[in-house]
C-alpha cells in the first residue's frame, strides 16, 4: 500500500504549532495624532485653511494603519471622521450665514 503525501492524516507531515508573526512595535502614529489635534483646533477657531491638512493626516492614518499592530485592531476611521467633521464645521458658516446689503 502506497502512502499519499497529500493525505492530511499522515503523521509524518506533522509540524509543531507556532504562533503567527505580529508587529512588536506598539506606538501611535504621529500624523494621526496631528490630525486629531488640528481637528480640535479647527473646531475651536473655525480656521478653514487648517482643515485640509487635517483631512490629509486622517487619510494618511487610514492608509498606513496596521490592524495587527494595535491591540484593539483599530484602523483610524474615527480620526478620519473627526477630520471630515472639522472640515464640514469650518465651511458650513460660509453657506449658512448670509449678509444682507
Amino acid at each position: 500500500m502506497s502512502v499519499n503525501k497529500d493525505d492530511p492524516r499522515d503523521s509524518s507531515l506533522e509540524v509543531p504549532y507556532t504562533f503567527p508573526n505580529i508587529w512588536v512595535k506598539d506606538s501611535n502614529d504621529g500624523f494621526g495624532v496631528s490630525g486629531m489635534f488640528l481637528s480640535g483646533l479647527i473646531m475651536v477657531t473655525r480656521n478653514r485653511f487648517l482643515a485640509w491638512p487635517s483631512v490629509l493626516f486622517g487619510i494618511n492614518q487610514v492608509i498606513n494603519a496596521h490592524p495587527m499592530r494595535n491591540k484593539e485592531g483599530g484602523m483610524g476611521w474615527s480620526n478620519l471622521a473627526l477630520c471630515f467633521s472639522a472640515l464640514f464645521a469650518s465651511y458650513i458658516p460660509v453657506f449658512m450665514i448670509t449678509q444682507k446689503a
